[in-house]
């Protein structure tokens, strides 16, 4: 996720506050000296960093915390506004008719990004097209439509003609049944007045509904000086960052968006069409912070869930399992349902009380391995006769052996598959005897669950609300 070494430093620093009755001038000011190294050590621009650190140590000294709210609890709330209120409101995107152009220097993404929100506005019941304009980069067509064909939207390009603005006129009118046409823009690998006349004719030729600037969350300070020569040549109305899931710093983009008085649309984490996700400043942070994100991960969950059923022959309702047998065919819907969701982490840091503080603890490769032991799951499964995957508790040493020879897995990890189905079993034997106030309990003590997160504070949900209820 965008600033992970910025929100390990910061729940750090939070967590040095437990078990404090009452905070004194000097712990404030070692809190927000701390908040600074963080900000600046992510690349976040000094200006904002010392607004930030201005907003929180004043708010911290001189607004008294309601009656039973821990110091610790207190400034954590203190830090998640001033932050939420730093990266701004997410840029507006109405599920209507319209005409989006992305601009961008070369490598930035613009075209797997076009891809992605095509696909996005997809999931949401209309009809996306992707126009590609760049006749300067070797490829980009064959790249565009394949990316297109991916995500399986209308595509519009044309790797015989030279002309982008003619590109985008004889685009516009191909595509004019869909209800949101994309126009991805040629890159340079620096901005210069051949980019900038180019996006210049591109924009009065398309006129746009709304020009999204897509930024690299690598680009760190520069990214500052990009956002305000095109804010300058087209007008900025949202910010995309991408490839999150690198080793990026992240805050870079954040300078962007403040210096384009603009907001952020959407973030990108992955090569595939669906590793994206709209910007939600409350959720976003609430991550950061290590205190989850429910109403994204009730998405993920949503969709990964129709992707799963949509695949089967079989009608499988995933309630069934609440009421008969569990079998190894459940926990291979289950295991498909978890891919379908994305990478562990970032499912991980969604799930309050699990991301955040917890996954600071974890071995880097653990999300690796983890998922590493779900592939050689399906693969030994592969192997099962129909017997064995209705009713595990048939397999035995020779069946084992067998099951070893085919799928290639050893022993030991056959085990752990009969071991994780035996576990997963038993743990929906005791959701079968709860009642409605039983389940809404326990979700209560996820949202307060410790392990890096709130500590204590309720109120997590999702539905567009923050951590804190606002």
């Amino acid at each position: 996720m965008v600033l992970d070494d910025l929100g390990s430093s910061l729940r750090g620093t939070l967590d040095d506050l437990r078990g404090k009755s009452r905070l004194s001038e000097e712990d404030i000011a070692d809190i927000v000296k701390e908040i600074q190294r963080s900000l600046l050590q992510a690349d976040v621009d000094v200006g904002l960093v010392q607004d930030l650190s201005d907003s929180i140590e004043t708010r911290a000294l001189e607004e008294e915390p309601p009656a039973g709210t821990t110091p610790r609890d207190w400034v954590l709330r203190i830090v998640y506004e001033e932050l939420v209120d730093l990266v701004g409101e997410s840029t507006e995107l109405p599920l209507e008719e319209q005409t989006i152009m992305l601009a961008g220097l070369y490598g930035s993404g613009k075209t797997t990004t076009a891809a992605k929100m095509a696909w996005w506005f997809s999931t949401k019941g209309l009809r996306p097209a992707i126009i590609q304009t760049d006749t300067d980069r070797p490829g980009a067509y064959d790249q565009a439509k394949e990316m297109a064909e991916r995500a399986e939207v209308d595509f519009y390009g044309d790797p015989d003609e030279n002309d982008p603005v003619k590109i985008a006129r004889e685009g516009l009118e191909a595509t004019e049944n869909a209800d949101v046409r994309i126009v991805d823009t040629a890159g340079r690998d620096g901005l210069n007045e051949e980019l900038i006349e180019q996006i210049e004719r591109i924009e009065q030729e398309v006129q746009p509904d709304r020009d999204l600037l897509v930024l690299d969350a690598a680009m760190g300070q520069s990214a500052k000086s990009q956002a305000a020569d095109f804010e300058e040549a087209i007008g900025i109305d949202g910010v995309i960052i991408t490839k999150l899931d690198g080793t990026a710093k992240g805050g870079g983009a954040l300078a962007a968006v403040n210096e384009t008085d603009s907001t952020i649309a959407f973030l990108g984490a992955g090569e595939t069409v669906k590793d994206i996700e709209r910007f939600e400043p409350s959720g976003f942070i609430s991550r950061l912070l290590g205190m989850g994100d429910l109403k994204q991960l009730t998405e993920r969950v949503e969709r990964a869930m129709e992707e799963t059923q949509e695949g089967d022959e079989e009608d499988w309702d995933p309630e069934d399992m609440l009421e008969g047998q569990f079998t190894l065919k459940d926990m291979r819907k289950q295991m498909q349902t978890m891919n379908n969701m994305g990478p562990l982490d970032q499912v991980m840091d969604m799930i309050p009380g699990l991301g955040g503080g917890l996954m600071d603890q974890l071995p880097d490769d653990a999300m690796d391995v983890t998922q590493e032991r779900m592939r050689d799951f399906d693969v030994i499964m592969d192997s099962m006769t129909e017997e064995e995957l209705e009713n595990p508790r048939v397999v035995g040493q020779s069946r084992t052996e067998r099951i070893c020879r085919g799928s290639g897995k050893p022993e030991e990890r056959v085990r752990e598959l009969l071991q994780q189905h035996k576990q997963m079993e038993q743990m929906l034997k005791q959701f079968q005897g709860m009642g409605d106030g039983d389940m809404e309990r326990m979700m209560k003590q996820m949202q307060q669950g410790g392990g890096g997160g709130g500590g204590g504070m309720g109120g997590m949900g999702g539905g567009g609300m923050g951590p804190f209820g606002d």
